[in-house]
């Protein structure tokens, strides 16, 4: 499928999403996050493997589409605590 990501476009199927995530360890998530096989992986890690770039190149929202639209479920930001004030 060609998705579009920092103006540029790639051609990913969702297995080599999975065959390049194999072997990387997450980060902490902190902000958007999307699930790739068993494992949860911060957005722009993702987004930095998979198409060889720097974070700064491309946005959360970009990467978000993207594997949204390759079929991976992606969670919003972990929220605060409610019980605190």
């Amino acid at each position: 499928m060609r998705v579009t990501i920092a103006r540029r476009h790639f051609y990913f199927h969702p297995i080599e999403v999975e065959q390049a995530m194999e072997g990387v360890v997450p980060e902490p998530i902190t902000g958007q996050s999307v699930r790739i096989g068993r494992r949860d992986y911060p957005i722009m890690q993702v987004g930095a493997v998979i198409t060889r770039q720097d974070r700064r190149d491309f946005s959360v929202g970009e990467v978000t589409r993207a594997m949204q639209a390759l079929g991976f479920t992606c969670r919003a930001a972990p929220s605060e605590s409610k019980g605190a004030l």
